[in-house]
């Protein structure tokens, strides 16, 4: 047996690691929405790292800390958004470093946070539930019961989990053997086909859009099919993983899908269709955009830009040639994005939908919010409303601090700043000549876009008290 400080050493290293262990454990089980934004701070500073090295580069040198800062958190936010060119500047080591990332990121901050819990606790706690469970609802955590308007049912997380880590292998695993084809009929080399094809497959099912060639989707703008199967993986990386989930599990029986199935879809398809519309009756006579084309191609190009407006990020035509009248148009989808719990960023289609329900509930005059034979809660309500004014807080001082720095016309601040708040990437050219100071602020506002307002919130409160008590009621003069 060790006696003697050489033994005493030995004993306390266990005891050591054992502590440092519970520590980490009870983070992940007492406050699964701040530990994920810790994790998500970790693997943006370890990506920048990553990021800086000099083998990432073509070059051979490492990049200024600002520029591997802003790509790092575009990578892990699946944004898009970029202050360097990703083609000409990023050597293969660096693409696969990026590669990687996109598919860290995408599998979202709570979902990544549970699953690290999942691994250190060896089980998911009832709070870590609650947490994940509200993620997909999307539903503020509390220490009460769970809300009658949940999702995803806290027997099925686990099930949910894996859903997310298999459908999103399966599913880019698809895409990438479709745009192989695709691409060699493009003319695109075997070789860089065979590369090209999984990078954009992840990039489109993330909504991060990225291009690893120079020139991005110009050399595509012509190939349909090129441009149809992306549109589909940004499709199904928008809808969120409860949505896939449900669908997997009662595709052909409508009935049985949760009412935030069907209220994704149904709010989805409608922005689809309505933002296509409008840019094709707003950009129709623009010769910089869609004025040079046919009937044929400018309808489809419209409904590529606006399935990529909603978070994917891909562009053929040149944003900042569109009219101002389509950046108003674009900003308003990019603000609100795609499904929650899914790789789109924005406040997100079913907290438009419940709100617009609000608004026709109060309208009708009726005592209650519902849609498909189902009650809407009041605190979802309530998270819903504080979820777009935070939202519209953050890209309003966003807009205003680099408007100050940067003396850029307001509109094309404002876009830019939505899109990186929604985690688009679609950019008018001004993201790419702002100082360093406005790049900190770019960076800040993917952040916290992705992560999301409700996960913020989670974060911030220490606690949830419960009042045992309610105050006379007076109301104030509205409207």
């Amino acid at each position: 047996m060790a006696t003697g400080p050489a033994g005493s050493f030995a004993r306390s290293v266990p005891r050591t690691l054992k502590s440092i262990f519970d520590r980490v454990r009870n983070a992940t089980t007492s406050s699964p929405a701040r530990f994920a934004v810790l994790v998500f701070v970790s693997l943006i500073l370890l990506f920048t790292a990553l990021l800086s090295l000099p083998a990432a580069t073509n070059a051979g040198r490492r990049l200024p800390l600002a520029d591997a800062l802003f790509t790092a958190v575009s990578t892990i936010c699946v944004t898009g958004l970029t202050t360097v060119d990703i083609a000409s500047t990023f050597s293969p080591l660096g693409k696969t470093i990026i590669f990687i990332g996109v598919n860290i990121g995408g599998m979202g901050v709570l979902t990544l946070a549970s699953i690290l819990g999942l691994v250190i606790s060896k089980r998911l706690g009832l709070r870590a539930k609650l947490i994940a469970a509200s993620d997909s609802n999307p539903l503020r955590s509390h220490g009460g019961p769970v809300n009658e308007g949940q999702t995803v049912r806290l027997g099925e997380v686990g099930q949910l989990l894996r859903t997310v880590a298999l459908s999103t292998l399966l599913i880019e695993l698809l895409v990438a053997i479709a745009l192989f084809p695709a691409m060699l009929v493009a003319g695109v080399a075997p070789l860089d086909a065979l590369w090209q094809s999984p990078f954009y497959a992840a990039m489109a099912f993330t909504n991060t859009g990225f291009t690893p060639n120079p020139g991005g989707l110009e050399p595509f703008a012509d190939d349909y099919i090129l441009l149809t199967i992306l549109m589909i993986a940004v499709f199904l990386g928008s809808i969120g993983f409860p949505v896939i989930y449900t669908l997997w599990k009662h595709v052909w029986h409508v009935r049985r899908w949760s009412l935030h199935a069907k209220l994704t879809l149904i709010t989805t398809t409608a922005l689809f269709v309505a933002g296509a519309a409008a840019f094709l009756a707003l950009e129709f006579n623009n010769p910089k955009t869609f004025g040079s084309m046919n009937a044929w191609d400018t309808t489809f190009q419209a409904f590529f830009l606006s399935a990529m407006t909603r978070s994917g990020g891909f562009s053929v035509v040149d944003v900042g040639e569109l009219y101002g009248s389509s950046l108003v148009v674009g900003s308003m989808l990019m603000f609100v994005g795609g499904g929650s719990a899914s790789t789109a960023g924005g406040i997100k289609v079913t907290t438009l939908a419940v709100l617009a329900l609000a608004v026709f509930s109060e309208a009708k005059g009726r005592p209650a919010v519902q849609a498909f034979g189902r009650r809407i809660p009041s605190d979802v309500q309530r998270v819903a409303l504080s979820v777009v004014a935070w939202g519209a807080t953050i890209v309003a001082l966003s807009t205003i601090i680099i408007a100050q720095i940067s003396q850029e016309p307001i509109a094309d601040v404002l876009f830019d700043v939505i899109s990186a708040f929604g985690t688009v990437g679609l950019s008018t050219g001004l993201t790419a000549e702002l100082d360093d100071p406005a790049v900190y602020v770019m960076a800040l506002t993917i952040f916290m876009g992705r992560i999301g307002t409700v996960t913020l919130a989670a974060a911030v409160a220490a606690t949830t008290s419960s009042q045992l008590y309610s105050l006379p009621v007076e109301r104030p003069i509205v409207g």
